[in-house]
């Protein structure tokens, strides 16, 4: 592996870090956040699309989001993708916006949430895992082939360990963060 390669693997493992936090992004914490609806799509004209890309979505105050469509003619629909959603929340719409109110979360649903944010934590460190896996695989098929030494490809396979280490840990970090939030009363 050259010096551009284990940057491919570094890139690879931020991403998976950056998709993990995407993911926290969609639980909500008991205010209102935008992202809670990043994973939304609506059936438009025949063909999925996000939410986020055929409304203004914004928050008048700390526990509603008001969704104001670009088309009011999609309303109906933008209020069947939520309503069909796994957001829990009941969409109010009032024939030019709809408003969803976010409710007060309760001990349960916060421990579901932290559950929650705990599986999509996981699927980070699983997809860290697997760029790992691809990094040291990678370096022995260099060693066989020649083009390392011995040493550089245990050099390269410790390299690869130290980013997973460093990019698990990162997402270790995010999660506990995350995890505080949501427990925030």
């Amino acid at each position: 592996m050259k010096l551009a390669d284990i940057n491919d693997v570094e890139q690879a493992m931020q991403k998976a870090v950056e998709a993990t936090k995407r993911s926290f992004n969609t639980i909500r914490t008991g205010r209102a956040n935008a992202s809670l609806l990043d994973r939304i799509s609506v059936d438009y004209y025949g063909a999925p699309t996000p939410l986020k890309s055929m409304a203004n979505i914004s928050t008048p105050d700390p526990s509603t989001l008001m969704i104001q469509p670009y088309d009011a003619s999609i309303l109906s629909q933008i209020e069947k993708a939520i309503s069909l959603s796994d957001v829990g929340l009941v969409p109010n719409n009032d024939g030019s916006v709809i408003r969803l109110n976010i409710p007060p979360l309760t001990t349960e649903r916060r421990k579901e949430f932290v559950k929650q944010a705990g599986k999509y934590a996981e699927e980070g460190r699983v997809a860290i895992r697997n760029v790992r896996r691809d990094g040291m695989d990678f370096a022995k098929k260099q060693e066989k082939s020649g083009d390392l030494s011995e040493d550089e490809a245990r050099d390269l396979q410790d390299q690869v360990q130290k980013l997973t280490d460093q990019y698990i840990k990162n997402i270790d970090k995010t999660l506990d963060d995350k995890e505080k939030e949501i427990m925030k009363v």
